[in-house]
């Protein structure tokens, strides 16, 4: 039986844009089994797509700050013994770092990865058995389906698709809703927060429902002070990320900074805007995954609410 194992732990966004590959290894390779390697939070959302048998969940991020507790070491001799129940065909490390190749090690199966002049981390290509040249100045999804390509001996085709099927949506705003995402972990990546008034203000005068979702105390605060005096903006109660992703799937736009929520509306096919102002749209942008979702700005250009309600008046439904 032709097997994958998927070395892909984190980030959100990063795991969004290495989903079409298992589109890719189902159609190329008919009865492959795949299963994921994923960091705990990230796994309820690599369950949605049905093409992956078994999640692995791994908890490295929690792990390291308990590195002396019994705890710690009992939960990782569960995930070893998850990890060598089966033996792979291939196991395919896209995390391009050592804690990727470290885990893709502890596996069952031949190794493939990106070979030194492709990757992040170039000591991780110690692990690998086969090496594989992967262009790192194209999309990550690109660089992903062309790294499982080469892994199974096939070369990628067509536009990406993720496969992810959202659980039903039972909360729904009354009134049509778009959904704004502010929050990211990095300060560069942020929107001015005038910007947002402007842009939330345009939304709710224009009859929609303006959803401010949060994830930590810090961006429930921001998105309670977004809102604050705008009738028709909303916070709304944590969610987990199956629920959030009914959530996108169903608004009439998304409008995000380059964070991975707004990379999995676009890969949810929600009309979505992306707002950069310190990365380059080229290697990350939305645009790849959709034709529904629309780049703007980059490194040092910051976007105008003018020009995100024009890019909005080209994506949405309606």
């Amino acid at each position: 039986m032709t097997s994958a194992l998927i070395i892909r732990p984190s980030s959100l966004g990063d795991i969004v844009h290495a989903m079409p590959i298992v589109h890719d290894l189902r159609r190329h390779r008919p009865g492959i089994v795949i299963d994921w390697v994923s960091e705990e939070p990230f796994a309820g959302l690599i369950g949605l797509n049905r093409g992956v048998r078994r999640v692995i969940p791994v908890a490295l991020r929690r792990w390291r700050h308990h590195l002396l507790s019994r705890a710690t070491w009992r939960e990782f001799a569960v995930f070893r013994r998850q990890l060598g129940r089966y033996r792979y065909t291939a196991v395919i490390d896209l995390q391009e770092q050592v804690k990727g190749a470290l885990l893709a090690w502890l596996a069952r199966g031949p190794v493939h990865g990106p070979d030194r002049a492709s990757i992040r981390e170039p000591a991780a290509t110690v692990v690998y058995r086969r090496r594989h040249r992967v262009d790192p100045r194209q999309h990550l999804i690109d660089r992903c389906r062309q790294l499982a390509g080469a892994s199974f001996g096939y070369e990628p085709e067509g536009p990406p698709h993720f496969d992810l099927v959202p659980p039903p949506l039972h909360d729904a705003p009354p009134s049509r809703y778009v959904v704004f995402l502010h929050a990211t972990s990095r300060a560069d990546k942020l929107w001015p927060e005038p910007h947002w008034k402007q842009l939330i203000g345009h939304f709710t005068t224009a009859g929609f429902t303006v959803m401010l979702p949060w994830g930590s105390t810090g961006e429930a605060a921001r998105s309670t002070a977004l809102a604050a005096g705008i009738t028709g903006a909303l916070v709304p109660p944590h969610r987990s990320l199956p629920r959030l992703a009914a959530l996108l799937a169903q608004a009439e736009l998304v409008c995000g900074v380059d964070t991975g929520l707004t990379h999995l509306a676009a890969a949810l096919n929600a009309p979505t805007i992306s707002l950069f102002v310190a990365t380059d749209p080229r290697l990350a942008g939305v645009a790849r995954a959709s034709e529904r979702s629309i780049d703007l700005g980059g490194v040092g250009v910051v976007p105008t609410p003018i020009e995100v309600i024009a890019a909005a008046a080209t994506v949405m439904r309606g």
